[in-house]
């Protein structure tokens, strides 16, 4: 007698289809298999997606490496020490990160395969949803459930002549087989000030040309520091830019810029494109279907993950929701307790921590002063300089500020930003406050460990009702 999941197999029946096997269709895929749903899992480009091959990890690893340089070069900052670092192999560089991306992506995605039996992995082309499940070269696979997490590429921005100039992307930069002499880069948001930084302290000369301002959704304290910060290692950095025209000349790229009234030509070896992203929607047969979509292409979705049409979900970067790896993760997973497990989950953000992998790092979480006055708090805000906080003078480097945001009326923490070179590993600490719902009080009162980078957060919800510099080590 036929085993009755060996015979749905044969008949291409499953219990959820999972479209695109990045960070998301792991994610969902896992779940619904430890809860004893058949699931197929439908490659998208190449398994694990944006962030183990051409985001998070080979873009990391490259920013560490160019900080270890940074920091050779400023050991001088301590008296009487001096130190020196430049790339002496770039190609070997390259290389090494692309080791590190091939071990992780086995590791965390391929060999993860065969330890879930109620997951097929089927690579055989795009897929199309259809009615009552998903075609793939030709193939259906029914399911009554489907859930979308293609993810999303790099965007080309609408410049008069950009398809013709020499450019580079997020992912192509990150190939490179020779370091450049000289980058643009377009577009001031997280992946295009972590990388401009990044290649300028590699060697390169670095532009930076934005229509706002650096990481303009953060706060604009934040901005002006970074830009500071950015320019004092030789970074050219160009706010409020209007992008006129592209064009190649020669071996080389002109980009057209007016700034102030005035009109630019800049030149260098490459234009970067970060201007933004870009959903993977195209293929997918969304609007047959019935599946809306925003202006920028990227799949609507309710607080449930399911789209416009009943029984489809989506998930991660193909969706309208927050672009960061560990939420596609965690909406994906929400999506599939919702899809085939009875949940009724909803997609909560509030509490979300983010990072921007600049030195100093950008993190923050909450609600930005401009956002809670928008949702109508009565808002009161304190801010903190690093050179009130002990750690950053006793390392020598002061780059940045802490800025936090409550709620008038309770006193209530509503959300906040560090600035530090040791920033993303403190937001997590208020990221837990606002998830407890604590008052700058209890923020203040809390027990820190001195010396640290977190400790800043105690000193800044301090700072509400006092002068923190007038306080002796550890007295508050």
């Amino acid at each position: 007698m036929a085993d009755c999941s060996t015979t749905n197999r044969q008949k291409n029946t499953y219990d959820l289809a999972v479209i695109g096997a990045g960070s998301a269709g792991f994610s969902a895929a896992i779940t619904a298999a430890e809860g004893g749903k058949r699931v197929a899992l439908i490659g998208h480009g190449t398994i694990g997606g944006t962030c183990v091959n051409v985001g998070c990890v080979p873009s990391k690893t490259m920013i560490r490496a160019a900080e270890a340089l940074h920091g050779a070069q400023s050991a001088h900052r301590f008296p009487g020490l001096h130190g020196e670092a430049h790339v002496a192999d770039w190609a070997a560089h390259v290389t090494a990160k692309d080791d590190l991306v091939s071990t992780l992506r086995k590791k965390k995605y391929a060999d993860l395969l065969p330890a879930y039996e109620d997951v097929t992995y089927i690579d055989e082309g795009h897929a199309r949803l259809v009615p009552g499940g998903v075609e793939v070269a030709g193939r259906k696979f029914t399911a009554p459930r489907v859930i979308v997490a293609t993810g999303g590429r790099p965007a080309v921005p609408d410049i008069p002549g950009i398809q013709d100039a020499p450019t580079l992307d997020s992912t192509s930069l990150l190939k490179l087989e020779q370091l450049p002499d000289s980058l643009i880069f377009l577009g001031g948001g997280y992946i295009g000030v972590e990388l401009a930084q990044m290649m300028a302290r590699m060697g390169a000369r670095v532009t930076i040309v934005c229509r706002s301002r650096l990481l303009p959704r953060t706060e604009p304290e934040v901005s002006e520091v970074l830009t500071a910060t950015l320019r004092a290692e030789g970074v050219t950095v160009l706010d409020g830019a209007t992008y006129d025209t592209a064009r190649r000349n020669g071996d080389r790229a002109v980009l057209t810029v007016t700034v102030d009234g005035a009109e630019l030509d800049l030149m260098a070896d490459r234009l970067v494109l970060t201007t933004g992203r870009v959903p993977n929607t195209e293929e997918l047969g969304l609007a047959e279907i019935g599946i809306e979509t925003d202006a920028r292409g990227a799949i609507r979705v309710g607080d449930d993950m399911q789209t416009t049409q009943p029984g489809i979900f989506a998930a991660g970067d193909v969706t309208d929701r927050d672009q960061f790896v560990y939420m596609a993760a965690y909406g994906a997973k929400l999506a599939s307790r919702n899809a085939v497990l009875g949940g009724a989950e909803r997609y909560d953000n509030a509490a979300m921590p983010w990072v921007v992998f600049t030195d100093p790092q950008v993190a923050g979480v909450g609600l930005t002063e401009e956002q809670a006055r928008a949702a109508g708090y009565d808002v009161m805000t304190s801010e903190l300089s690093l050179d009130n906080v002990p750690r950053a003078l006793a390392a020598r480097d002061t780059r940045g500020l802490i800025k936090l945001v409550a709620d008038q009326a309770t006193n209530r923490l509503l959300g906040g930003v560090i600035m530090a070179p040791e920033g993303a590993d403190s937001i997590q600490t208020l990221a837990m406050a606002l998830k407890a719902r604590m008052t700058t009080k209890a923020l203040g009162e809390t027990i820190f460990p001195y010396l640290t980078t977190v400790e800043g957060l105690k000193l800044a919800a301090q700072t509400f009702d006092k002068d923190v510099a007038k306080l002796s080590c550890c007295s508050g």
